[in-house]
C-alpha cells in the first residue's frame, strides 16, 4: 500500500454508530485513541435508525434498556411509557450522542466495502464506498445481530405495478395505507407489529403467514414523574444486577417445576403472564428450555390463551404453533395483534403448505395459481442474522482468507469477540457471545464493548500491538458454545436463531444460551488469566 493511497490514519475504526458502536466510540475515545465510526445510516441509532416501520418498539423495558455506565446519562432521560416506540427510542440516542460529544468522530452515510489485514504491518487497510482508505490498527464491528436485510426474495419481484416497502428500510415518511389493500408478507416480531398497528387505516389488509408464533400480551402504561423517580432511584440496584441475571433483564428464573404442585404451576404462570412484559419467557419456569414435559405444559398454557382470543378454527390452525415449543424461538410481544384477524377487512393466508410463487403487476401469486391484489406489500421477511453484517463486506484477514468464505463453510468465533485468523478483529453481535436470543441488547452490547476497550488498554500497556485468538481457544470456545446448546430444546426449532431462513447457511445456533451472567464471568475469567485462549505479540 503506497502513502499516497492512505486518507486517513487511525487507532480504530468501529463499524457502526447504533447502541454498540457509541459506546465503543465512546470508551476507545476515552483511553486517548484517534478512532472515528462509520455507519451507513443518515443518523445515529443502528437498528433504530434503520426500523421506522409503523410500531417499531422495544420490548424490553424502557428504564432497562440504557447505558448504566454514567449515572447522570442514566438519570438525564426519562421514557415517556414502560415499552418506547421508535420515535423515542431514536430521540435517546441523539441525546446520549450528544451528551458525549459523539457526532464529530461518526462519518455517516458512508458503507464499508472492504477490509484487508496487512500481517508485515500488523494493520487494517478498510475502504468505503466514498472511497475513503483507511490505515487503522484495530478494526472494531458493531454492525449488529440483525442488521443484514433479506431482499429480493421473490421471483419478478420488479413487475409489481404497486408498491414494495421492507420494514429493514421503511420511508422515514412513512408510507400511505389509507384506504389501500396492503399485503404483509411474514409475522415475526416486526410483521406483528406492523399488522396491530396500520389494520385500522388500509381499505383491506392480506396477511400472508407461514410460520406462527407463540405471542404474549403487552401492558404498557404511560410513566409520569412517580414512575421516572421510582426507576431513577434503582440505579445502583440495577447496574448491580442486570448485568448478573440469566438474560441480561431486570427479572430472572426463580421458580422450580419440580417444586410446585399443578395447581402452584398454573398460578404461577397465571400470574406472570398478566405482567405484560416477556417475563413469562425469560423468569418463568426454565427448565421449559430443557425438558419435553415442561415445554409442552407451558406451550400449551400460551396455545390456550391464544386460541381463547382467535375463537374461529381457520385462525387457530394458522396462527397457534404446535410444532415446536414455547421460548425455542423469538417470543413476540403485542398489542391486539390476534384480534385483527376477527376483522371483516382482513384476509389471511397461509404460504406454509402454498407458498408465495411469485409477483405479479397486480399482486401476488400463490403456488397453486390464486393471485391476490394488492396496492402495497410490506415485507417484513428477517435478516441473515448474526453473520450478514460482516459477510456482506469483503474483510481479508491472514493471507488473504476471507471470512464471508469461512463463515460459508462452518461458524466460528472466540467468544463472539474475535476469529482465528484475523488479528485485530474484535466484534460484537457476532454469533456465539449472547446477543438478542435470550439478552436484553443493550445489556450484552455494553458488557462486549467494554471487554474490547479492555483487550485494547491491556494490550497496549503490554506494550504489543496485536491479538488474535489461537486456533485451540477458538476450538475449545467452540466446543463449549455447542455443549450448552446440545443440551436444551432451542436447535431443534428451526428459526433465524440457528440461520435456517437463509438458504445453505451453515447450521448453528447463533447466539450462546449458556446465559448473560455467566457469559460475563467467563470473558471477565479470560482477561484475568491474561488472555490465554488469544495470542498477543
Amino acid at each position: 500500500m503506497s502513502a499516497q493511497s492512505t486518507t486517513l490514519e487511525l487507532d480504530a475504526v468501529v463499524l457502526g454508530a447504533g447502541v454498540a458502536g457509541l459506546y465503543q466510540l465512546h470508551q476507545l475515545r476515552e483511553q486517548g485513541l484517534n478512532v472515528r465510526a462509520y455507519d451507513a445510516a443518515g443518523d445515529v441509532g443502528g437498528t433504530w435508525w434503520w426500523n421506522r416501520y409503523p410500531g417499531a418498539r422495544f420490548d424490553s423495558e424502557g428504564y432497562i434498556y440504557q447505558y448504566l455506565f454514567d449515572e447522570k446519562l442514566y438519570k438525564g432521560w426519562s421514557w415517556s411509557e414502560k415499552f418506547p416506540g421508535q420515535p423515542e427510542i431514536e430521540r435517546w440516542l441523539h441525546y446520549v450522542t450528544e451528551r458525549l460529544d459523539l457526532r464529530r468522530d461518526i462519518r455517516f452515510s458512508t458503507r464499508i466495502t472492504s477490509a484487508d489485514y496487512d500481517e508485515e504491518r500488523g494493520r487494517w487497510t478498510v475502504r468505503t464506498d466514498k472511497g475513503d482508505v483507511i490505515d487503522t490498527q484495530f478494526f472494531v464491528s458493531c454492525a449488529g445481530m440483525l442488521s443484514a436485510p433479506l431482499t429480493n426474495q421473490f421471483e419478478d419481484q420488479d413487475s409489481f405495478r404497486g408498491q414494495i416497502v421492507y420494514t429493514s428500510s421503511y420511508p422515514e415518511g412513512g408510507v400511505d395505507v389509507a384506504g389501500k389493500r396492503v399485503g404483509v408478507v411474514g409475522i415475526g416480531a416486526t410483521g406483528i407489529q406492523v399488522i396491530q398497528s396500520i389494520a385500522h387505516e388500509v381499505g383491506h389488509l392480506t396477511v400472508f403467514a407461514r410460520t406462527p408464533q407463540y405471542v404474549l400480551p403487552m401492558k404498557n402504561p404511560k410513566y409520569g414523574q412517580a414512575e421516572h423517580d421510582w426507576y431513577h432511584g434503582r440505579y445502583e440496584e440495577l447496574r448491580k444486577t442486570i448485568p448478573h441475571t440469566f438474560t441480561g433483564f431486570e427479572y430472572d428464573f426463580v421458580h422450580v417445576w419440580a417444586e410446585k404442585t399443578p395447581e402452584e404451576r398454573q398460578q404461577i404462570l397465571e400470574e406472570i403472564y398478566q405482567d405484560g412484559s416477556l417475563k413469562l419467557w425469560l423468569a418463568g419456569f426454565g427448565e421449559m428450555f430443557f425438558f419435553e414435559e415442561v415445554s409442552e405444559a407451558v406451550s400449551e398454557f400460551v396455545r390456550d390463551k391464544m386460541r381463547a382470543r382467535l375463537k374461529d378454527q381457520h385462525l387457530i390452525d394458522v396462527l397457534v404453533p404446535t410444532d415446536y415449543g414455547f421460548g425455542t424461538h423469538r417470543v413476540p410481544l403485542e398489542n391486539g395483534y390476534l384480534e385483527v384477524y376477527r376483522q371483516p377487512h382482513v384476509d389471511l393466508v397461509d404460504v406454509k403448505d402454498n407458498p408465495i410463487a411469485r409477483f405479479r403487476p397486480e399482486g401476488i401469486e400463490l403456488t397453486d395459481g390464486t393471485v391476490v391484489e394488492l396496492d402495497v406489500v410490506v415485507l417484513a421477511t428477517g435478516f441473515d442474522a448474526g453473520t450478514g453484517a460482516l459477510t456482506r463486506i469483503d474483510i481479508r484477514g491472514r493471507d488473504g482468507r476471507s471470512l464471508a468464505e469461512e463463515w460459508g463453510r462452518d461458524i466460528r468465533t472466540t467468544m463472539g469477540l474475535a476469529k482465528h485468523g484475523y488479528p485485530n478483529l474484535l466484534t460484537t453481535a457476532v454469533p456465539l457471545a449472547p446477543s438478542a436470543a435470550l439478552c436484553n441488547m443493550t445489556t450484552c452490547l455494553q458488557q462486549q464493548t467494554e471487554w474490547i476497550s479492555g483487550a485494547i488498554r491491556d494490550l497496549r500497556q503490554s506494550g504489543k500491538a496485536v491479538i488474535e485468538p489461537t486456533a485451540e481457544g477458538e476450538e475449545a470456545w467452540v466446543a463449549h458454545h455447542e455443549e450448552v446448546a446440545s443440551a436444551t430444546l432451542v436447535p431443534r426449532t428451526n428459526s433465524w436463531y440457528l440461520g435456517s431462513n437463509v438458504p445453505g447457511k451453515p447450521r448453528r445456533l447463533l447466539s450462546y444460551i449458556g446465559g448473560v451472567g455467566t457469559y460475563r464471568q467467563k470473558c471477565d475469567e479470560e482477561a484475568a488469566a491474561g488472555y490465554p485462549s488469544f495470542e498477543r505479540r
